[in-house]
């Protein structure tokens, strides 16, 4: 897709209240794109009612059954230009010898299996087209290892797993599939405002981190937009860190 040809687009984003949600559907909203926004507590009407006027202009879905939500946007808007995948999931502390089996498998729930889900249902309706893009949003985690937290990085490693296979699987339907590799970045999953607020702690975090300071959403945000909007549709297969050089 060119860049003439990257307004306008039907963009399935998904958990949409958190990690880099609230930032990015503000941001796709800028670029005059179509935005479908998923969350979990949308099955709440209340919960539907009060996002659609918290952030006029996005559109809102009940369904959270990658099937069922799939179906929900190509019944309303005919396509799925982009899918942003945003998996947000705990990062739980254990040793590997005390790690939860359950726990372990609520992760792999969370932020493999069902987006792994969620990308079939929706590539399906982009092959039929021969068209679309696919954006993960994962970590940067699996991608340097944090000890302690070995649960929380399989997991994302493999979504992170997903793009190699994928954009060589999809590629000749012209499906570009990547992944942006986040770590640092201020939301409201991973840096509650009362972590943020305990300026020994953010000092002691940003020692890891090259850049010296916590990433913004904003700038999470810019790579969702560039990818999801259709402006690098040459570019498939890569995993980019957005992590102030931390990774």
């Amino acid at each position: 897709m060119t860049p003439a040809q990257s307004s306008n687009q039907i963009i399935l984003l998904t958990h949409v209240r958190h990690f880099i949600g609230p930032g990015a559907v503000r941001r796709l909203l800028q670029d005059g794109h179509t935005v479908v926004c998923h969350d979990m507590s949308f099955a709440d009407a209340a919960a539907r009612a009060a996002f659609a006027a918290e952030v006029p202009g996005a559109e809102v879905c009940a369904a959270t059954d990658p099937a069922a939500l799939t179906a929900e946007v190509l019944a309303r808007f005919g396509r799925i230009d982009a899918l942003v995948s945003n998996d947000p999931y705990p990062a739980v502390r254990a040793p590997v010898e005390e790690a939860d089996p359950d726990e372990f498998r609520r992760a792999l729930e969370a932020m493999v299996v069902w987006p792994y889900m969620l990308i079939g249902k929706v590539a399906a309706a982009m092959k039929a087209r021969k068209a679309g893009r696919i954006l993960i949003v994962s970590s940067a985690a699996p991608l340097t290892g944090i000890p302690n937290y070995s649960m929380y990085a399989i997991a994302r490693g493999g979504a992170n797993a997903m793009v190699p296979t994928l954009s060589k699987e999809l590629a000749r339907w012209n499906i570009p599939v990547n992944a942006i590799a986040a770590n640092y970045i201020k939301n409201p999953d991973y840096f509650p405002p009362e972590l943020l607020a305990d300026t020994a702690a953010v000092a002691k975090m940003v020692k890891n981190i090259p850049l010296g300071r916590l990433g913004e959403p904003e700038e999470v945000a810019e790579l969702v937009a560039l990818f999801a909007g259709g402006r690098c549709g040459f570019v498939t297969g890569h995993i980019v860190p957005i992590a102030g050089g931390w990774a």
